[in-house]
């Protein structure tokens, strides 16, 4: 009974949070005709508007959950924000609220789970002190899944970058020993590998706009190094940085780096070659050696059974 009364004072408590951060209804028609004015009405059906609506409506709602649901997990000094801000950043996040909704959804996540660990886990009829703790359990991996989320974006999109940076290096050396400078040799660069490589392409075109609005050369190009979160592009940046200075060439600094990129981008896929043999052990012992050993051992082990039970029968004669 004290279970049951708990679980309808959340329920409650959560419809009330929702219905307080629910929109007017003013204000949803309000959004649907300013989303509706900016498409036309022979390419797109009523119901994709209806469902971009609701999309919207979701959106809004989450937006406006999003600083008290933060709240709690917000960092506390500078350099534990500009952390996390970068960590958004190397993903692809960069807007000023990312962090806020970050942490919103590792809240969310974690409520949401927690919320359903309770409902399932009370259903069986298990003791109180059971299903908090699986209630528990599920409130802290809803609470990880966004971190593991964010490891795994972060990690492709560095990778990605890394991989990208060798071909846009050669286009890059072309475009500025053809006579183009560094700023425009940049923005062509981002723009023939759009396709090809749309993570360092938008880097790249980044730095450039923040390069025409007046920001210094060496500054965007630290930003980019700082958003892209590889060290190739860190290594890069400095001697670019450090060409411009001393008044070298930028094209044969960047083609030095280019090649060194090059052989950096072989040797790690001749490590990831090397290291197949080792991945496939565990694959082989678990499935493959215990089907070879039933294909080859069956017959030998038949035959023995056999030979075994006759020689048994021999004797009892």
């Amino acid at each position: 009974m004290e279970l049951a009364l708990l679980v309808a004072i959340g329920a409650a408590a959560i419809g009330l949070i929702a219905y307080s951060l629910w929109p007017k209804r003013g204000d949803e028609v309000e959004h649907v005709r300013r989303r509706a004015m900016g498409l036309r009405v022979d390419a797109q059906p009523a119901v994709d508007v209806r469902k971009q609506a609701r999309a919207a409506v979701s959106k809004s709602l989450f937006r406006r959950a999003a600083p008290l649901l933060s709240r709690p997990f917000v960092p506390k000094t500078d350099e534990q924000q500009t952390t996390l801000k970068i960590k958004l950043a190397n993903a692809g996040f960069r807007h000023e609220s990312a962090s806020t909704m970050f942490l919103a959804s590792k809240t969310a996540g974690a409520i949401l789970l927690a919320g359903l660990g309770l409902f399932f886990a009370s259903s069986g009829g298990k003791p109180v002190l059971n299903i908090f703790g699986q209630a528990a359990l599920m409130g802290g991996i809803g609470f990880m899944l966004p971190e593991v989320w964010l490891w795994l974006s972060r990690r492709q999109r560095i990778e990605a970058i890394r991989n990208g940076l060798p071909d846009s290096l050669d286009l890059m050396v072309v475009s500025v020993e053809a006579g183009l400078g560094l700023d425009a040799a940049m923005m062509r660069v981002g723009d023939e590998m759009r396709l090809v490589h749309s993570e360092l392409s938008e880097e790249l075109q980044i730095a450039t706009i923040e390069t025409q609005m007046g920001i210094a050369r060496g500054e965007a190009l630290e930003k980019m190094a700082i958003r892209s979160g590889v060290d190739e592009m860190k290594a890069l940046v400095a001697v670019v940085t450090q060409a411009e200075k001393l008044g070298t060439s930028v094209a044969k600094a960047l083609r030095t780096q280019a090649d060194s990129l090059r052989t950096k981008r072989r040797q790690r896929a001749e490590e990831r070659a090397q290291k197949t043999a080792v991945k496939l052990m565990l694959p082989l012992i678990l499935f493959i050696f215990p089907a070879i050993l039933v294909v080859l051992g069956a017959p030998a082990g038949i035959t023995l059974m056999k030979t075994m039970s006759g020689s048994g029968a021999l004797a009892g004669k």
